[in-house]
């Protein structure tokens, strides 16, 4: 793939990201993206709680924070076209994340089929030694256009 190409794909996926309404509700921010690689931040919010005792993110903001980064890293893959929906995500919750802290998803597409890529990703708050959650999932690769 061409570096204009895969930049195209690049901007497609930030363009992509950046407008979809959970990502906006969530204030979610891309910091890197491409080669099959993306890391999406997401701060903390009040309105993101779901224990009020203790002021924890709830985990379902932490999942999709998670499957949007993992999304991101496919639509950049060398390999993919640039769409993909999620097929699998399994999510494993390490710990509660540190209230006050941004919350950082990591994700890299390790590979791509004809039809799904595999991607694993972690998440961490300012602790950079102990994960907040990891995740391993598949994704629906576009398949190419036939000649006609």
């Amino acid at each position: 793939m061409t570096d204009s190409a895969q930049d195209r794909k690049t901007k497609m996926a930030s363009q992509f990201i950046g407008a979809l309404p959970h990502a906006k509700a969530l204030g979610l921010t891309m910091t890197e993206i491409g080669d099959g690689r993306a890391v999406i931040e997401m701060p903390y919010d009040e309105q993101l709680i779901g224990d009020p005792e203790t002021g924890v993110v709830h985990g379902g903001a932490v999942s999709a924070l998670m499957d949007t980064c993992c999304g991101a890293a496919v639509m950049v893959h060398p390999s993919s076209r640039g769409g993909t929906a999620t097929l699998g995500l399994r999510i494993d919750y390490m710990r509660p994340a540190t209230p006050g802290q941004t919350i950082t998803a990591w994700a890299e597409c390790y590979h791509v089929t004809r039809s799904v890529a595999f991607v694993r990703a972690t998440a961490m708050d300012d602790d950079g030694e102990r994960p907040v959650a990891t995740a391993t999932g598949t994704f629906t690769v576009e398949r190419p256009r036939k000649a006609e």
